[in-house]
C-alpha cells in the first residue's frame, strides 16, 4: 500500500505546474475570460493569466493572453505576450534531446494523462500566432516588422507540416473501431478542409500586406495560394483579376472570363478592406474508447469535437453608401477539427500505453496484497480512485481564436462614415482618396470591436 501511494504521489508531483489541467479541464479555466470578452470592459483582463505563463503550459497561456489583449485593442501588451509564445515555440525547436523535466512529464503521463506533457500547440496555432503578431505590428504603425511576421507565417505553413509528418514516424497504426469512427466523424465535420497546415486567412493577410506596401507580385502569389484553399470567395477572385491585369500576366484574360472584370477606383475614392472575425473556436469534448487488456475490458478518454458545426452568418456591413456582404475566407474551427483528426493516432498510441501501465500497476498491487494477505481491499480501492480521477482527456487548445474569418473589399468616396456590423452599434471610420482603410472587426458573439488604420 505504501508503494502504491508513493507511485501516485510521485506521478502527480512530476506534473508540476501543469497540475491545473490534470484535474481541471482547460476549457473551464478559460470560460470566465471568454465571458469577459463578450461584454464591454476597460480592465486588462489578460492579467488574469499572468501567473500561469511561467508554468508548464506557458506557451498556451501566452497565446491566450496575447489574443485577449489584442481583442481588447492593447496591441503593445499583445506583442509582449506573443513574443513569449514565439520564444516557447523556438525552445521546442531547439530542444535536441529530452530534458529531465520532459522525460519526467512523459513518464508521468503514462500514469496520469497527456495534460502533464508541456503544451506545444498544433501547427495551425503557430501559424496564426505569427499572423496575429503581424497585425499587432501593422496596427502599431510598424509595417516592416509586420512583413517579417507574415513571411514567417508563410514559411511555417510548410515547415510545420514537415515537423508533424516527422513526429508521426514510428507511431503505430492501431485497430480500434471507436477511433476509426471518430476520425470519420471529424473528417465529415471539417468539410472540405483536408489539412490543418494550409490557412487561407494567413495567406490572404500576407498578400494584403504585400499589396499595401507596394509588392504586387508577392501579393499575387499569396492571393493565389489563398484562392487554391478557398476558391469561391468573390473578393479574392477580384483581387486576382486586378493584380493579374496590373502585372500584365497571361492569366488575366482567363481570370476576367471566369470571374468578371475588376472595377477600378474612381477619382476621389479610397479603398476599404474589412477583415471580419466571428465567434470563438469550439472547445474540445471527450469520448470513451474501450480496450481489452489481459482479457479485461478497460476504458479511456480522448478528446474530440462535436461534429455538428453550426453555420456562421455572413457579416453585413452597413454605412458605406451601400451594404457589403462579407464572404467566408477560412473556417478556423475546421482547422482545429482537422488538427485533432491528424493527432488522434498518436494520442491513441499514448493512451494504449497508459492503460497498459495502469493495468500493470493494478495487477502488481493485487498480487502484492494477496501475498501479504492484507490491505487488498484498500489498495484496490485506492488504485481505482486514482485511475478514475486521472482519466482526463487532453482538451487544451487556443480557445480565444475566432471560429471563422471573412473578408469584404470595396472602393468608396473619401469621407467619414458610421459603419455597422449587421444591426449593431455604429463605429466611425475615415476614408481618404487614393489610400486604403483597413478595418478589423472582431465579433466575439455578444460584443463587437472595430479597429481601423489608413495605409
Amino acid at each position: 500500500m505504501k508503494r502504491l501511494v508513493m507511485i501516485m504521489l510521485v506521478s502527480l508531483s512530476v506534473s508540476g505546474c501543469a497540475f491545473n489541467s490534470v484535474l481541471i479541464s482547460y476549457p473551464s479555466q478559460i470560460a470566465p475570460i471568454k465571458a469577459a470578452l463578450n461584454r464591454p470592459t476597460t480592465s486588462p483582463i489578460y492579467h488574469q493569466l499572468d501567473d500561469k505563463i511561467n508554468g508548464a503550459d506557458k506557451l498556451l497561456y501566452a497565446q491566450e493572453a496575447g489574443r485577449v489583449a489584442q481583442i481588447g485593442g492593447d496591441f503593445s501588451a499583445s506583442k509582449g505576450y506573443y513574443d513569449k509564445a514565439i520564444d516557447a515555440y523556438q525552445a521546442f525547436d531547439e530542444q535536441a534531446t529530452l530534458s529531465i523535466s520532459d522525460t519526467g512529464a512523459k513518464a508521468s503521463s503514462l500514469l496520469i494523462n497527456d495534460n502533464v506533457i508541456p503544451y506545444r500547440g498544433p501547427g495551425f496555432e503557430r501559424i496564426m500566432l505569427h499572423q496575429y503578431q503581424a497585425l499587432n505590428h501593422l496596427f502599431s504603425g510598424d509595417s516592416e516588422a509586420a512583413l517579417v511576421e507574415v513571411r514567417r507565417s508563410n514559411q511555417l505553413q510548410s515547415s510545420e507540416q514537415a515537423r508533424y509528418q516527422k513526429s508521426m514516424q514510428g507511431v503505430q497504426s492501431m485497430a480500434n473501431g471507436t477511433i476509426d469512427a471518430e476520425i470519420n466523424k471529424l473528417g465529415q465535420a471539417a468539410g472540405n478542409t483536408t489539412s490543418s497546415f494550409l490557412n487561407a486567412y494567413s495567406y490572404y493577410t500576407t498578400g494584403l500586406l504585400y499589396e499595401l506596401l507596394g509588392e504586387a507580385n508577392d501579393a499575387f502569389i499569396d492571393y493565389r495560394k489563398a484562392a487554391q484553399i478557398t476558391p469561391n470567395n468573390p473578393y479574392l477572385q477580384q483581387d486576382l483579376v486586378r493584380l493579374a491585369k496590373q502585372l500584365s500576366m497571361p492569366q488575366a484574360d482567363d481570370f476576367v472570363r471566369r470571374w468578371g472584370d475588376a472595377n477600378p477606383a474612381s477619382a476621389g475614392q479610397g479603398q476599404v478592406v474589412l477583415l471580419v472575425e466571428r465567434d470563438f473556436v469550439p472547445e474540445k469534448q471527450s469520448f470513451t474508447v474501450p480496450f481489452s487488456i489481459h482479457g479485461n475490458w478497460q476504458t479511456a478518454s480522448l478528446a474530440t469535437y462535436y461534429p455538428d458545426r453550426s453555420p456562421v452568418r455572413p457579416a453585413q456591413i452597413n454605412g458605406l453608401g451601400r451594404r457589403l456582404t462579407a464572404a467566408p475566407l477560412a473556417n478556423i474551427d475546421a482547422l482545429a477539427i482537422t488538427a485533432l483528426k491528424e493527432a488522434l493516432p498518436a494520442a491513441l498510441f499514448r493512451q494504449a500505453a497508459r492503460i497498459y501501465a495502469k493495468s500493470e500497476m493494478a495487477r502488481r498491487v493485487r498480487s502484492d496484497s494477496k501475498k501479504a494477505n492484507n490491505q487488498f481491499d484498500a489498495a484496490a480501492l485506492a488504485i481505482q480512485i486514482f485511475n478514475v480521477v486521472t482519466e482526463q482527456p487532453d482538451r487544451r487548445s487556443w480557445l480565444t481564436l475566432p471560429k471563422q474569418a471573412q473578408i469584404a473589399r470595396d472602393y468608396v468616396d473619401a469621407g467619414r462614415y458610421a459603419i455597422q456590423l449587421d444591426q449593431g452599434q455604429a463605429q466611425t471610420i475615415d476614408v481618404q482618396s487614393g489610400r486604403t482603410t483597413l478595418i478589423w472587426i472582431i465579433d466575439t458573439g455578444n460584443y463587437t470591436r472595430f479597429y481601423s488604420i489608413i495605409i
